[in-house]
């Protein structure tokens, strides 16, 4: 006699709507990534016809992450109180309709205004994400999930410059930045059509998912915001830790979107397809690094703490990106130097799951305050990043002092992972 199988309680299974915001999310970092590289690629042509010297695209880069960085903290709190639906519909319409601004541009006095209100626009975006998470994402897969938000990044970071040198065979620079422009678009529908900024308040997630997601968070709760609140904030040891070990991430990332493509060219020759991937290879190969290093951030720390899972991963992979870049500035081959600068940069993301996770870790309900803290930090290297190289090419014709900086700048940041507590929320 055949035993009839017991009946399955499908409501007793989780659902995966996580996964779905996960997903979107990823999507969001693409689109990022796509928009903001793409100028970097074209800087050579933006220059010749709009007659702007290499000082003038410096400024043109930087005015984008000044602007990013000075508006910044105040989207996230914004984000923090409203929630991050309404919030990052608006980021991605606004910096969208700035990407396909840039089309228009007719000079270096515009140029700057439309980037400058790009950079407005965007600010704010990746510490929404991260608010994001913190409601949606259990604790023990954040950084995994950190980690493939910015391998999404990466990725079309590293996909960008040859696809723009392919595009521009049969586009304009100006017509590329309105393609472009459109993705936003599609993405702010259907996040705001889809997303709700709690889980329980989606239709999809079911109570096994919820009872996963809400275990360890902390509960929503309205802010108060004034100087108190920014005092604790800024006079925290793990915020001022956190900033100063970001700083040089950002510097050397933006880097490799601004003036890598030309640093190819001039200083080592190289020309067409092997310039093209050689200026994608640092976020090529930071998918992978982004994915194993989150992956590896929240084994460690389920193994052996947050201390050795957050910190001692972040410092050590510092370490290796330090390394690298002085290798790049002393190597004796062109392609040596080019692999050497993508391989620093893979090392360096490694660390992005531990840094973003530990923003979540002692963030709480104001991990979009925290994260902006460490971003803003991030875009100050990334302002100063294209100037100071711009400045060392006009004082010196020298493209290897701002590797040797970078080098410094990775240790330096390794030693001030040392600083950075988990344990230690930045708000009781």
């Amino acid at each position: 006699m055949t035993v009839p199988a017991e009946p399955v309680d499908l409501a007793a299974r989780p659902s995966r709507a996580r996964y779905g915001v996960v997903a979107i999310l990823v999507a969001l970092a693409m689109i990022t990534y796509l928009d903001r590289a793409c100028i970097g690629t074209l800087a050579p042509w933006i220059s010749r016809d709009l007659g702007l010297s290499k000082d003038q695209m410096g400024w043109v880069f930087s005015v984008f992450a000044l602007a990013y960085a000075a508006f910044e903290i105040p989207t996230a709190a914004w984000a923090d109180r409203r929630g991050t639906r309404l919030v990052l519909t608006r980021i991605v319409v606004w910096w969208s309709t700035f990407t396909i601004a840039t089309a228009a541009a007719v000079g270096h006095a515009s140029l700057l205004a439309i980037r400058f209100l790009f950079g407005v626009g965007e600010a704010g975006a990746w510490p929404t994400a991260a608010r994001s998470f913190s409601r949606w994402i259990p604790t023990r897969e954040r950084g995994t999930v950190q980690g493939i938000f910015f391998a999404g990044a990466h990725l079309a970071g590293g996909l960008t410059p040859p696809l723009v040198l392919f595009l521009l065979d049969y586009l304009t620079w100006r017509m590329i930045f309105v393609v472009f422009g459109l993705f936003g678009f599609v993405w702010a529908a259907v996040w705001y059509a889809w997303f709700r900024d709690e889980p329980e308040q989606h239709r999809q997630v079911n109570a096994a998912e919820l009872a996963q997601i809400v275990a360890g968070r902390q509960a929503a709760a309205g802010h108060r915001v004034g100087w108190a609140y920014w005092r604790r904030l800024f006079g925290n040891r793990n915020i001022q830790a956190l900033c100063l070990m970001y700083l040089p991430n950002s510097f050397a990332f933006y880097f490799c979107l601004t003036w890598l493509p030309t640093y190819l060219k001039e200083r080592h020759g190289f020309e067409a397809a092997a310039l093209g991937l050689l200026a994608g290879l640092p976020s090529i190969l930071s998918v992978a690094s982004d994915l194993l290093g989150g992956l590896a951030t929240d084994w460690s720390t389920t193994r052996f703490g947050p201390r050795v899972g957050r910190c001692g991963v972040g410092g050590a992979a510092y370490l290796l990106a330090g390394a690298g870049m002085l290798l790049a500035a002393t190597g004796p081959h062109p392609l040596v130097a080019a692999v050497s600068i993508a391989l620093a940069t893979a090392a360096s993301m490694f660390t992005l799951g531990a840094a973003w996770g530990v923003c979540l870790d002692v963030g709480g309900q104001h991990a979009g305050v925290v994260s902006a803290a460490m971003n803003t930090s991030g875009q100050i290297g990334s302002v100063l990043s294209p100037l100071i190289v711009a400045f060392c090419l006009k004082h010196w014709a020298n493209w290897d002092l701002p590797l040797y900086l970078m080098g410094g700048l990775f240790l330096l940041g390794a030693v001030a992972w040392c600083f950075v507590n988990p344990r230690r929320p930045v708000f009781d």
